[in-house]
């Protein structure tokens, strides 16, 4: 969440920001905050005050119970009562001040970074990079969800039966490209300095409100309601609240992490083409990338991660284009971030595989990871993370620009890992 003094002292510019993430409300919001703010921080000078008549106060009693002035000093008593009563009212409403300061906090999104350009949905996405040559297909190539039957490597059906749409079973090959691209994967990230993580797929409430999925994302996720667990979304978020509640040397930083994890979104209100096949599942596989440096360096963090991002797709030959996202698509914790979307030939879409963001101290600020600087002042670390990658439409444009009138050729990165060099 942001800051609450640097709200303060710079009040103009967080509206003005707030206005290009198209949120609802900054100056209504803002100006609310600042409200309860100084209700707050005047209620705590009454506070102070209280507190130091009543030091006073005790001061003077001791005085008279030791000049024998009894009398007067039960007097004094009575009035220190009548102060404590008057205290516990004031941290009453001091108590309640700071809850609902912290819940409007949680409520303000991050700001966006000056870069990030106006805009209210993907129509505005700024492109800022095409890598790769888009195949030219026959006529008669197939999505992939024909060819997933046609080579009976993944049954949706199946897994409509047993669980519902979105949740399909991967079958032979199908199951191995899987392991293979999540092993592929892995070892890259490990090649490149990331530590690998194998999380839980479960988070407490504190986590999902550490990185920023409550309150905003709870329509989207699946709650385990009798222990009040929440499975993940993305591995992001039980791989970086490793560190909440942490100091982390600087000498550590930058700290860099891996994960293969599971995930789990419920997309209320997707539909249509969107959804057809691998394009929009509930359960689906991913490997994360999660960084963790001082502000000074964290934007060249996000630019070692792009290239990562990158640097997978290139040996899996796959043509991409990169997204600088505008303040209207942006996610809520974000303060800037890239798309990574693929060339699905027989679709002819481009489908996003990755989003690599730096949330500044947005995120730490909720996590309370820190690190001192080098005069020794406690300071805010910035986050970042990056899938790297979401599998699904990976295997949907692998399996599609890759299709040929033998089978479904590998790439040459992932044969090592499948014991095959094609699907037939």
């Amino acid at each position: 969440m942001l800051q609450l003094n640097f709200i303060r002292d710079n009040k103009d510019l967080v509206i003005e920001r707030l206005k290009v993430k198209n949120f609802k409300t900054p100056q209504e919001s803002i100006e609310k905050l600042l409200d309860l703010d100084n209700l707050r921080r005047d209620i705590q000078k009454q506070l102070d005050d209280n507190k130091q008549k009543q030091n006073a106060i005790a001061k003077e009693i001791g005085m008279l119970f030791k000049q024998g002035n009894k009398e007067e000093a039960e007097s004094k008593k009575a009035q220190t009562s009548t102060l404590k009563a008057n205290e516990k009212e004031l941290q009453e409403k001091h108590s309640s001040l700071e809850t609902q300061i912290k819940n409007l906090l949680l409520s303000i999104p991050n700001l966006p970074h000056k870069s990030v350009p106006n805009g209210k949905g993907e129509e505005d996405n700024e492109v800022v990079a095409m890598i790769g040559t888009i195949p030219q297909m026959s006529e008669d190539c197939l999505p992939h969800w024909d060819l997933c039957k046609k080579y009976d490597i993944v049954d949706f059906d199946l897994g409509n039966k047993i669980t519902g749409a979105g949740f399909p079973v991967y079958k032979g090959k199908g199951a191995k490209l899987q392991r293979a691209l999540i092993n592929f994967f892995l070892q890259e990230g490990e090649n490149d300095g990331y530590m690998e993580i194998q999380p839980p797929l479960m988070v407490n409430e504190a986590s999902a409100i550490a990185t920023g999925q409550l309150p905003d994302k709870e329509a989207q996720m699946y709650v385990v309601t009798a222990d009040n667990f929440y499975m993940i979304p993305t591995a992001e978020v039980p791989v970086t609240n490793i560190f909440r509640d942490t100091i982390v040397d600087k000498k550590d930083l930058p700290i860099r992490r891996c994960a293969y994890s599971q995930c789990f979104r419920r997309e209320a209100g997707s539909y249509g083409k969107d959804v057809r096949g691998l394009n929009r599942l509930h359960q689906f596989d991913k490997v994360e990338i999660v960084c963790i440096d001082s502000p000074e360096h964290s934007y060249e963090q996000l630019e070692v991660m792009k290239k990562h991002v990158g640097g997978l797709l290139d040996k899996l030959g796959l043509p991409y284009r990169i997204l600088r996202l505008c303040g209207g698509d942006i996610s809520f914790t974000s303060a800037l971030t890239f798309d990574f979307e693929v060339y699905s030939a027989a679709q002819k879409r481009w489908l996003e595989v990755s989003s690599v963001s730096n949330f500044e101290s947005y995120q730490a600020n909720r996590l309370k990871v820190r690190y001192k600087d080098d005069n020794g002042k406690m300071q805010l670390c910035h986050t970042l993370n990056g899938s790297a990658l979401a599998l699904p439409r990976v295997v949907a444009a692998l399996l599609e620009n890759n299709q040929t009138k033998d089978g479904i050729k590998i790439p040459e990165c992932l044969q090592k890992f499948t014991g095959f060099d094609i699907i037939n």
